[in-house]
């Protein structure tokens, strides 16, 4: 192995907490692995060079086969409510091999996903399969490109060995990088936890890591619960201006980092509708399209709850204080949401009809079965298809009051089509071309689609794209159903 030439440099540090929050053990060898995908562009980012090494050594190491010297491989212990109800987890099918720091000194966590049993494995086989991990390593890097804060995947590798599921699949392993793996769960665990000095020193290590600037403020848990709700706010508007829906944002599912994490039932929304829900196993509608928002605030609370001994040694206090933070997500949302919607739509400054300017669109969109990206790509005129709902008479009539009110503020055309620019994709991860290279993938062992969209979702601003058949919408109105994929 090239160890010297790759530049890996671990500092493991999280394995330096009690034993109780983690597991020390090793990734389960496989039969066959083979490099499917590598992404040559995250590793020269956090200064990775893999020049000198054949795909047959790339395949040894992104298995688990052969680790990298430094690494020291470990399972995280968490809890979680998963849709509502509180669960003790963990790496289930997941070890992270060590932190790397890159020569800016960012840390990075590799992690792999599909490597084997672990003591959280709950009598699963701790085993992925090919597609999913696919699925991840699409649309964790479309979001990347998309300007989403998210973990990223460096890899996948198949393992030779087959896992069962409905039926029986291919199986795989994702590298998946993060800025850490602290999750709102991680906290749950450690209140729970039997060693009292677990969320502590969790607590502190996250403020190390992470934000380093609160340590010193008069209530340093205070202070993360507020900068942890920023992070979230920005997020989820994020997750909103592009029609992205999770799916299965279970506390164990929000990191501390402010970074998308768990690509496993998520989907993005092709016609307008507020209570869109891709999930099989979301019956309810909890992480829909427009409840997004309010369960971030849910799984925020449980964030409080668990941040509460650390916040106050008095619990009323505390909850005094952790309730001051979270009365604030309502109005810090609706305003960011807000300013999200205007840059949409090009309008700057501000006007009092606004918020109705956009309610009106949005229920149009969702009373004509509009496209959600489309829409906003059609008005800044980057979709040019013949589509007659653009030519209905409540849309010209929406269309002439925003042109209106797109004048005011001393704004011109010109700078609101370079506001919409930014935040308006032309394409997205579209899920009936999502699920066909996933198919030829699987089925044909054909990845020549998953390669050409991965190309084209590095650039979804792209005014090239316009026309593309990657705008296209899928011709079928079935609904589209996501599995976890576990």
């Amino acid at each position: 192995m090239f160890e010297k030439e790759i530049g890996w440099k671990f500092d493991n540090t999280y394995s330096n907490l009690s034993q109780s929050m983690l597991s020390k053990l090793n990734p389960t060898p496989v039969k066959t692995p083979e490099l499917v995908l590598f992404n040559h562009n995250l590793s020269k980012e956090i200064d990775l060079d893999f020049s000198k090494v054949s795909n047959k050594e790339l395949a040894l190491i992104f298995s688990g086969n052969q680790l990298p010297k430094g690494s020291e491989s470990i399972a995280q212990a968490y809890a979680g409510h998963q849709f509502g109800h509180f669960t003790i987890l963990g790496d289930g099918r997941a070890l992270m091999i060590g932190e790397h720091v890159a020569k800016n000194n960012n840390r990075y966590d590799i992690q792999f996903k599909g490597s084997g049993k672990t003591p959280y494995s709950r009598n699963a086989d701790g085993r992925a399969a090919l597609g999913p991990m696919l699925r991840e390593y699409i649309i964790s890097e479309s979001m990347h490109h998309l300007g989403i804060p998210t973990t990223r995947s460096l890899a996948v590798t198949k393992t030779g060995e087959n896992v069962i599921r409905e039926s029986i699949l291919k199986g795989a392993i994702l590298t998946r990088v993060a800025s850490s793996h602290i999750r709102v769960g991680t906290f749950q665990y450690a209140l729970i936890s039997k060693n009292k000095d677990d969320l502590k020193n969790l607590f502190d290590y996250t403020l190390k890591r992470h934000y380093p600037k609160i340590r010193k403020s008069e209530n340093p848990a205070k202070d993360l619960l507020k900068v942890v709700l920023e992070k979230q706010i920005d997020l989820i508007c994020n997750w909103m201006r592009v029609g992205f829906i999770h799916g299965v944002m279970n506390t164990d599912n929000m990191t501390i980092s402010g970074e998308t994490i768990d690509y496993g039932p998520c989907a993005f929304m092709d016609k307008y509708n507020p209570a869109t829900v891709f999930s099989s196993i979301d019956h309810q509608g909890r992480y829909s399209y427009f409840n997004q928002p309010r369960i971030a605030l849910w799984n925020l609370e449980k964030f409080a709850e668990a941040l509460l001994p650390l916040i106050h040694n008095d619990s009323k206090e505390g909850i005094k204080l952790a309730k001051e933070v979270l009365k604030e997500f309502p109005e810090k949302y609706e305003k960011k949401s807000l300013e999200m919607m205007k840059k949409k739509l090009g309008i700057v400054g501000d006007d009092p009809k606004d918020k109705q300017l956009i309610s009106e669109l949005l229920l149009w969109m969702l009373q004509n079965k509009a496209d959600y990206t489309n829409t906003f790509c059609y008005l800044m005129g980057e979709y040019r298809k013949k589509k007659e709902i653009y030519n209905e008479t409540q849309f010209i009539l929406w269309k002439i009051k925003w042109e209106e009110r797109i004048k005011k503020n001393e704004n011109s055309q010109e700078n609101s089509l370079k506001i919409m620019r930014k935040v308006n994709p032309l394409i997205i991860p579209r899920n009936h071309l999502v699920e066909e290279a996933l198919n030829f993938a699987t089925e044909s062992d054909d990845l020549h689609k998953v390669r050409e969209l991965i190309k084209v979702l590095q650039n979804p601003y792209d005014r090239s794209l316009t026309n593309s058949p990657y705008q296209s919408t899928p011709s079928s109105e079935e609904n589209y159903v996501t599995y976890c994929g576990t």
